[in-house]
């Protein structure tokens, strides 16, 4: 995690740089304002990890003779069969579109996110893959 924080704190003074640089040339004070705070998101993320990678064990993104199957570990499990996620992104598309249309879309879209979410959740407590 050491080379995280350096690469996060190394963009943060490019951003800085980039921020006085724009500030100047283009005095425009939006441009600048979100430089600015892109510096401080950087160096706030930066430390970060800095102050993280002190007290973990070295990775091996640390270590320069590293293989990337070094790395690997155990990904999670995925729910092969489930209807959720596409419950939850149909009422996520109607409610997006429910901003552009009216925000009476929007309400009608919000039982359906709530049934796709609370689906989701409890697939695995109810059913026949409930000891999964």
């Amino acid at each position: 995690m050491k080379i995280q924080g350096q690469m996060f704190i190394w963009l943060s003074f490019f951003m800085l740089a980039m921020a006085i640089i724009y500030g100047v040339w283009s005095k425009e004070p939006v441009g600048t304002t979100a430089l600015f705070l892109t510096f401080g998101l950087a160096m706030m993320i930066g430390f970060y990890l800095a102050f993280t990678a002190r007290r973990v064990d070295v990775g091996p993104q640390d270590e320069k003779e590293a293989d990337v199957a070094d790395d690997a570990g155990e990904v999670g499990f995925f729910s092969p069969h489930s209807w959720q996620p596409f419950a939850l992104a149909l009422g996520g598309a109607l409610a997006f579109l429910g901003i552009i249309f009216g925000w009476w879309l929007f309400f009608f879209s919000l039982p359906v996110v709530l049934i796709g979410l609370f689906g989701w959740f409890f697939e695995y407590y109810r059913g026949e893959a409930q000891n999964q």
